[in-house]
């Protein structure tokens, strides 16, 4: 029995989402671009292309303008096609453990400008959603612009289950959704900061134009992302990415998991720092440590040695599974450079498969702390293959 009715996310409608995509990510590599041009790198068929590319016009994401070429001998001037600037403005929020960092960007992937206020840990959320709001109003000039964009971008700390789903431990973060959809009037997109921060530095930072990405932070906690064929990979539950609790030592210290001798028990900030003080230095904070580095304290890096060993097992492992073409490194530990860098390639070099030695590149993070709120935009801006797996998270009394 055919049916003339398709579902609202159906194949067909997914299949449209790939395509405006594509066109939208030609036009955000190569800026002005001509249908002909479009179809040539596209790859689809003049019907399609003029179809796609009709439906962003009408949508404002897309603005065509004459070439500023000299005009064909016959003929109209060539016409080409950028993204609209002006069609609305994407947010970005990163609710940190002890700060809020907000950025904002055009549909042209323009980053507006980004903000950070730190705050004492037990803010409520009221109260932390009162001071992104601020932050928000102070890139934008008060005079926020949505327009064509739809949903805000939301990192927070922790593991996060689907809606409806239940993680084995996350942060309590109910009514969040909520009070940020009333006070900006659009959906809310919420994920783990850390993989939003995976996902902002394969578009931004130092990752730009490569499609699979693993990312690992380390910082207070351990976490990291997986961006795979240019896509977050969130996985079946919204788990992905918990590289800091695989276990690395059986018989070590007890993780705030559950579990015993996670990754995040050797190499996040806290104990890199008590195992440095447990070996007879002193130092308060990370920047201490790697002045200690720095300065040829022995003690000191042999412990960030000890921890970069640890991350690199870990990494070759995850990357034995995925098989990514760049491994980013960010979190406070990663000012340690080239000290924490080193030991982390040789045991990685170690315990990888051979044949992808020479074809991973490892590199230090660029977006610092703003790369959360980053990804929060990205979620946002015609991110659909993404999009597709983040089910808007809306006000209960607007479903009633």
């Amino acid at each position: 029995m055919l049916s003339g009715m398709q579902s609202h996310d159906g194949p067909l409608t997914r299949l449209r989402r790939g395509h405006e995509e594509l066109v939208l990510d030609l036009l955000r590599k190569h800026g002005r671009l001509s249908r002909g041009e479009l179809g040539a790198h596209s790859g689809l068929s003049r019907t399609t292309l003029y179809d796609i590319v009709a439906g962003l016009l009408a949508s404002g994401a897309v603005v065509a303008a004459a070439s500023d070429a000299a005009p064909r001998k016959r003929g109209r001037p060539v016409e080409t096609l950028t993204l609209n600037p002006e069609a609305g403005q994407a947010i970005g929020i990163d609710f940190a453990r002890r700060a809020v960092h907000v950025a904002a960007a055009n549909v042209a992937h323009e980053i507006v400008g980004s903000a950070s206020e730190p705050h004492a840990a037990d803010l409520s959320w009221g109260e932390r959603t009162d001071l992104a709001a601020r932050l928000v109003g102070s890139l934008t000039g008060g005079a926020l612009e949505f327009g064509a964009l739809s949903a805000i971008g939301v990192g927070v700390v922790g593991p996060l289950a689907d809606p409806g789903g239940e993680a084995a431990y996350s942060r309590d973060i109910d009514g969040l959704p909520e009070l940020l959809h009333k006070r900006f009037g659009v959906p809310v997109l919420l994920d783990n900061n850390t993989r939003l921060a995976a996902l902002a530095e394969s578009v931004w930072g130092a990752a730009a134009g490569d499609e699979d990405v693993v990312y690992l932070r380390l910082s207070h906690g351990v976490g990291g992302g997986l961006v795979v064929g240019g896509s977050l990979h969130r996985g079946a539950y919204g788990l992905s990415g918990e590289f800091g609790h695989i276990t690395v030592d059986a018989a070590g210290a007890r993780c705030e998991c559950g579990g015993v001798g996670c990754l995040e028990t050797v190499a996040s900030v806290g104990a890199v720092l008590d195992s440095y003080r447990a070996s007879g230095g002193r130092a308060d904070d990370i920047s201490t440590l790697v002045a200690a580095v720095d300065s040829g304290d022995r003690a000191a890096r042999d412990v960030l040695r000890a921890a970069a060993s640890q991350v690199g097992m870990v990494l070759a492992t995850v990357c034995n599974v995925v098989g990514p073409g760049v491994i980013v490194i960010g979190g406070e530990l990663a000012a340690a450079g080239a000290a924490l860098t080193g030991p982390v390639e040789e045991a990685l070099s170690a315990h990888i498969l051979p044949l992808s030695r020479h074809r991973l590149d490892l590199r230090q993070a660029t977006l610092g702390e703003v790369g959360g709120a980053l990804g929060g935009i990205r979620l946002v801006l015609r991110e659909f293959s993404v999009l597709s797996r983040y089910p808007a998270q809306l006000d209960p009394e607007e479903d009633r």
